[in-house]
């Protein structure tokens, strides 16, 4: 809300993906508000690939241009759960979700450079040691909610990395960030175990407008315009922990990822 405020405020065409349409053409409204030149809501349940491929379509469709996609959707689950997909919901909506998205508009963000991709990833990869290929959505052994979201925050370095090498040449950009522990409703999802932790926690987060501040840096910055490929932290770029500059495990995570989207590798569905 208050990276999109802040983009609000600076003039620029905003396209909102939500999955509560009301609460969107509300925060819309306050958007345009601010002053915002337009600020547009497109519904999709990131849980589900074929509402993703719905919304990118119909934005597709609109024939606008795309310069900055934000990648700003989070979950956490106290346990195991599975989308409509049969996909273990964390990696869904955290990896799985930007990945297909990213993929089905990079075209338009090529045709539309200079453009930026921005991910919210977070220092919470370093709770992992590297991806797990043999078994991604943690079928097996325990499942421990700080791991498997620290595995899913894992993801998005690597495929970040990946995404900025491909995209060498295009004008386009891609960097990851580290938002800072914020006061958000992450987590709120998980009844009231969930929301008191959060409230427990709460005085202990920097603020949401904190939190946004390397986000709108990457995603507006001229000093980051050739900057791709890079994880920052405080508006400064910051090596990961070693299992996000795994080149192999990078291509390993790109692999399953197409396949699981259903995905061939020039971005076009199966």
């Amino acid at each position: 809300m208050l990276g999109a405020r802040a983009l609000a405020e600076a003039g620029a065409v905003l396209h909102l993906m939500c999955r509560d349409a009301a609460r969107g053409e509300a925060l819309a409204k306050e958007l345009r508000a601010a002053g915002a030149a337009d600020a547009r809501v497109w519904e999709a349940d990131l849980t589900r690939q074929a509402a993703i491929r719905s919304a990118a379509a119909a934005f597709l469709q609109m024939g606008g241009p795309l310069h900055v996609l934000i990648h700003n959707a989070g979950v956490v689950n106290l346990e195991r759960r599975e989308t409509s997909d049969g996909i273990e919901e964390t990696l869904a909506v955290n990896h799985l979700a930007p990945f297909l998205l990213t993929e089905l508009l990079r075209p338009r963000l090529v045709e539309s450079a200079p453009a930026r991709v921005v991910t919210v990833a977070s220092n919470a990869h370093g709770f992992v040691r590297g991806f797990r290929a043999d078994d991604p959505e943690y079928r097996r052994g325990a499942y421990r909610a700080l791991t498997v979201y620290g595995h899913s925050k894992l993801c998005n370095i690597l495929w970040t990395r990946s995404l900025a090498g491909q995209l060498g040449g295009t004008g386009v950009t891609a960097n990851c960030l580290h938002p800072g522990a914020v006061a958000t409703s992450l987590g709120t999802n998980n009844g009231r175990i969930g929301r008191v932790a959060m409230a427990t926690l709460r005085p202990f987060f920097r603020s949401p407008e904190r939190g946004a501040r390397t986000s709108v840096y990457l995603a507006t910055s001229p000093e980051v315009a050739d900057t791709s490929g890079a994880y920052f932290i405080d508006c400064r770029q910051r090596r990961p922990k070693p299992g996000a500059e795994d080149a192999v495990a990078a291509k390993a995570l790109w692999s399953w990822s197409e396949r699981v989207t259903g995905l061939l590798p020039n971005g076009c569905g199966a």
